[in-house]
């Protein structure tokens, strides 16, 4: 029943996406209605909260029928604001509520009179007319505002700030905008997101489904948010062999958060999420995928800086680490970090024209003392050479810290083709006179124009790794001598053949079919040139 509903639900909120989808691109019509589904669940999680509180105390009334206008509806929201930020970390008033707004915004002249929500001592919203526009910004900003001074004041802080009612791609006057947003909240509202089970997560998985959505029409722009689901499940999984719990997991390039939620998925329990993105945007999609998923506003703490150059996390170590960071990314390589503990001890940084391997630094520095690790890099970091090698090197034979290299697929991340694989480093390894190496490049199905890893896919790589094991054609474990002499190079092949013998070839029978057709030509030509006699024209040969 919940899958069917997650289905359902999942198809629902896409159709109103497309409401928008006609009047601007898919990473800017995105940001409107994952922000409106955002809240709507905030809104809806405020309201079961505050009913809790009014049912334990006895009440015989709603939240949403409190009177704002009188002294004990004053006291009564006062009462619930306290518990409220402590619990959720934000709040919102009757008159703010999803419903309100959008009953608000849709009702005709003759329910004016019912539907108006009177006047608040501290906010005056419109109640003429349904035009809702300045309203819904007030309480886009009022959920931030009621933060401020909270523990909670850096999770919600700009959390709208890229919904830009006035934006005239929403429509060229007010009006035309106005009705819109009216619109889409209405569809919205008739959706039961079914909060009360708290057992089921069937809008997060709707949200993640949308996420998906959205960056399957970004194209190169999907990679700044987005790691496919299916290498996040690898990912994960890796990360979580031999585990149930986690105290931290932390991802340094964290885009929307859907890779640490996919590992939360993977254990009963992660105590503390942890991420860095750059992109502002990304960023506030990333706070509010955590906070709509039902983690705690105190067990995540996501940063937006430059990972590389501005690191916000220094003084922690995480039990997982996952990253898909920006493939061969441009960094400074400032001669400074090399005074930084983070790349000090190489002797050389990652080049300026490719931080693949600084992130790889950056999340060993990271990695806690039984932690595991997983990132996706491009082909290329597997056996570059200069400053690369160096560091390949030293991760290898000084370190010993690296545990697998997995080869996947080309053509699976959105906006790029390019072959990938996924390295995993493990400070305290049980093999540590060897390294698994896996050639998972030809184990993926097609769907339209994107390669896909299907179930059984993933469930080959992440079995073989457990197991690790050597597989013909498929996986080979190499002693470390192998690996040095090969002097550290990566390159799968060299420890994976997956060579096909083609099937050989009989001389003797090729030549006796030659000369069968030859002799049949002959004929043929023969009674050609017979016809063309006959014709008195001249022959073809």
């Amino acid at each position: 029943m919940s899958e069917d509903h997650k289905k359902q639900l999942e198809q629902q909120l896409w159709n109103i996406a497309n409401t928008l989808r006609g009047k601007m691109n898919a990473d800017e019509f995105r940001d409107y209605i994952l922000g409106f589904i955002f809240y709507k669940y905030l809104s809806e999680r405020m309201e079961i909260y505050a009913n809790t509180i009014l049912t334990e105390g006895g009440d015989a009334f709603l939240f949403s029928e409190i009177d704002e206008n009188t002294q004990d509806g004053q006291e009564y929201i006062e009462a619930i604001k306290e518990e409220a930020l402590g619990k959720l970390g934000y709040f919102l008033k009757p008159a703010e509520l999803f419903s309100a707004i959008s009953k608000r915004g849709n009702h005709n002249e003759d329910e004016k009179e019912s539907d108006a929500v009177a006047e608040d001592t501290s906010e005056t919203y419109n109640t003429k007319d349904n035009f809702i526009l300045e309203d819904l910004q007030k309480i886009l900003n009022n959920i931030q505002n009621s933060t401020m001074g909270t523990d909670s004041e850096e999770d919600f802080e700009d959390l709208f700030e890229d919904m830009d009612l006035n934006s005239t791609k929403l429509g060229k006057s007010p009006e035309a905008r106005n009705e819109i947003i009216a619109k889409v909240l209405a569809h919205l509202d008739k959706i039961d997101f079914k909060l009360e089970n708290t057992e089921l997560d069937v809008l997060g998985d709707a949200y993640e489904y949308l996420i998906g959505k959205f960056a399957s029409g970004a194209g190169k722009k999907a990679g700044e948010f987005y790691t496919p689901q299916e290498v996040s499940m690898v990912l994960a999984k890796l990360v979580t062999t031999g585990k149930t719990k986690l105290k931290s997991v932390y991802d340094p390039t964290c885009g929307s958060g859907s890779l640490l939620l996919r590992v939360a998925k993977e254990v009963e329990e992660v105590n503390n999420f942890y991420g860095q993105e750059l992109n502002r945007t990304t960023y506030n999609l990333a706070r509010m995928n955590m906070i709509l998923h039902g983690v705690h506003y105190r067990k995540f703490d996501i940063k937006q800086e430059d990972t590389l150059e501005h690191p916000q996390h220094l003084e922690h170590r995480f039990e997982a680490i996952v990253a898909n960071p920006p493939f061969s990314a441009k960094w400074s390589a400032n001669k400074l970090f090399m005074s930084d503990d983070r790349f000090s001890q190489y002797g050389k940084l990652a080049p300026s024209s490719k931080a693949d391997f600084a992130f790889v630094q950056h999340m060993v520095h990271h990695l806690a003392e039984n932690g595991q690790m997983a990132v996706v890099l491009p082909h290329g970091a597997l056996f570059r050479g200069s400053a690369e090698a160096h560091i390949r090197k030293y991760l290898i034979e000084e370190k010993n810290f690296l545990d697998a290299v997995i080869g996947l697929p080309a053509n699976i991340f959105y906006g790029t083709s390019i072959p990938t694989c996924i390295l995993v480093f493990k400070k305290c390894r049980e093999n540590p006179n060897d390294i698994l190496f896996i050639d998972a490049s030809s184990h993926f199905e097609k769907v339209k124009t994107q390669n896909m890893l299907s179930e059984a896919n993933i469930d080959k790589i992440v079995s073989t790794y457990r197991a690790r094991k050597t597989e013909d054609k498929y996986s080979y474990v190499a002693p470390l001598s192998e690996v040095v002499e090969n002097d550290y190079n990566l390159n799968i092949p060299r420890y994976v053949d997956t060579f096909e013998e083609e099937e050989q070839i009989d001389i003797d029978v090729v030549a006796t079919e030659i000369q069968i057709l030859d002799a049949d030509l002959q004929e043929r030509e023969t009674l050609i040139a017979s016809f063309c006699q006959e014709l008195n024209i001249k022959t073809p040969f």
